[in-house]
């Protein structure tokens, strides 16, 4: 790689020198950044399963932090509170976070001159049979003390693009942090959700087996008096160890959950333990907004867009390469052979002057530098519309889902009430004599598939609905879902991340 190089040494400024600190000035705001655009995303007026948006009223309102309060549980918001102070991997998020700022110290140095100091004082032998040697003493001293300023011109704004960048990315590493701790709030949650649901299939198969085991008895009371055979014996004993088979099988989901919990909170799988609990969660409403909102709201939308903007900056110090870069430099110092009298003006000396350096021939590296920050932007704003995609999914899927398991679950609860009814009287007619004990084990496995499915659907409801959160970015507020019916062409709203900052 060949490069050109001017640093002229003078006594005095060259007339040249000035010019080019006025020529420095006019374009010192010059940048070679593409003029940046949101990548267009198709948004949609209104969600499809929702209907005409409606504003979200004051008791809808939610701070981002604390929003799982909205259920109603203590315990909850204690394993909450533990996750957000001991998680590792919310440590390991906001650790990325700081090197992100670090390194914006690191690349914002190149605004600003760099000023270095020297001292070094030698003692010296010189080589007796060193060729072309002149006289000169074989021993002697050297003492130099100075000082250098070098500051980049930045012309073409290299290194304020590249301060843009890192910017830009310790932005989106923030919104990383918030998307990071947003998840793995609703991931607890859900786990914990649950759990919930298990507690109460663990009472359901409780009272089941007790249930069973008083039919059991009644069966060999009855085959004991010679008034059933022993098939029906054999019947209601299988019934029962199936169901503490299933009893089993449940306390062991439930062990499996409680030990994930146990690593979000930063506990020990071994030392944790959370009571059961068989109350049921509240299923709050949470309002949506328009889907043009999810775009200002949701934190990985927001890092995704920043990411976009780093993208197009880096296109710009890629240009930039292909230009001269000037450093002014200035060096001043004393130097003499002996430390007496070193602080005199005989020994003193100074250079200054700019240094330009093009590169004339690279073979290519350039052109594949800017080729290549090109395509970073494409893949950058292909992701950005993938989440956006994606986003607006996860929303129609939650609102579908708890949509159609609103209805599912009055359907449900109106089968296991009937399958309930069907157990009582075949329970009566069977103590009656009038069916036998098949027609009894048919109508009790089909209560307890019922019931079971019963809490299932609100087991899922509750989920979804925890889903929902994330779908939406987490928290809410009127003021913030207060947009207007006519949503605003994909790309052309403002990008507001989920700390607030507006670019």
């Amino acid at each position: 790689m060949a490069k050109t190089a001017i640093q002229p040494r003078a006594r005095r400024l060259p007339w040249a020198l000035p010019a080019l600190f006025a020529g420095a000035a006019l374009v010192a705001g010059c940048s070679l950044t593409p003029d940046y655009k949101v990548p267009p995303s198709p948004v949609a007026s209104q969600y499809r399963t929702m209907g005409p948006w409606v504003d979200a009223k004051p008791s809808d309102q939610l701070s981002r932090d604390g929003w799982w309060k909205m259920y109603g549980d203590t315990q909850l918001d204690d394993l909450e509170a533990r996750l957000i102070a001991n998680n590792t991997d919310l440590r390991v998020a906001f650790a990325h976070y700081q090197q992100a700022q670090a390194f914006v110290e690191q690349v914002s140095s190149g605004l600003f001159p760099s000023v270095t100091a020297v001292a070094i004082p030698q003692r010296n032998r010189q080589s007796a049979t060193r060729p072309l040697r002149v006289g000169g003493p074989d021993y002697y001293n050297s003492v130099t003390l100075g000082g250098e300023v070098d500051y980049d011109l930045d012309l073409w704004g290299r290194v304020r693009d590249s301060v843009k960048a890192g910017k830009d990315e310790a932005q989106a590493t923030k919104d990383d942090l918030a998307s990071v701790q947003l998840s793995l709030e609703v991931e607890l949650a859900d786990s914990y959700v649950k759990l919930r649901g298990l507690d109460q299939q663990t009472q359901l198969l409780q009272e089941t087996v007790v249930a069973y085991a008083k039919a059991l008895q009644l069966t060999q009371t009855l085959h004991g008096g010679g008034i059933v055979p022993g098939l029906d014996v054999s019947r209601a004993q299988a019934q029962l160890s199936s169901t503490q088979s299933m009893l089993s099988q449940n306390l062991a989901q439930r062990a499996l959950l409680e030990h994930a919990i146990a690593v979000l909170v930063g506990a020990s799988a071994s030392e944790f333990t959370l009571p059961e609990e068989t109350a049921s969660l509240s299923l709050p409403s949470i309002p949506v907004g328009v889907p043009s909102a999810l775009l200002q709201r949701r934190p990985d939308i927001a890092a995704a867009e920043r990411r976009v903007a780093e993208a197009n900056e880096k296109i710009g110090v890629a240009r930039a390469a292909y230009f001269p870069s000037i450093t002014l430099s200035a060096q001043a110092g004393l130097q003499s052979a002996a430390y007496a009298g070193l602080f005199s003006a005989p020994n003193l000396f100074w250079t200054v002057g700019p240094q330009l350096v093009q590169y004339v021939f690279d073979g290519g590296l350039r052109r594949g530098q800017l080729d290549a920050a090109k395509a970073a932007m494409d893949a950058s704003g292909a992701i950005y519309r993938g989440i956006v995609l994606s986003a607006f999914q996860q929303v129609e899927d939650n609102l579908s889902l708890l949509s159609d398991l609103g209805t599912a679950l009055g359907q449900q609860r109106d089968a296991a009430q009937a399958a309930q009814h069907a157990v009582d009287l075949a329970l009566t007619q069977y103590r009656h004599g009038a069916i036998g004990y098949l027609d009894v084990v048919t109508a009790q496995t089909m209560a307890l598939d019922a019931q079971r499915a019963l809490l299932d659907i609100q087991t899922q409801q509750l989920s979804a609905n925890v889903q929902l959160i994330h779908a939406v970015g987490g928290g809410w507020s009127a003021d913030a879902l207060a947009q207007t019916d006519a949503s605003p062409s994909a790309g052309t709203f403002p990008m507001t991340s989920s700390h607030g900052n507006t670019e």
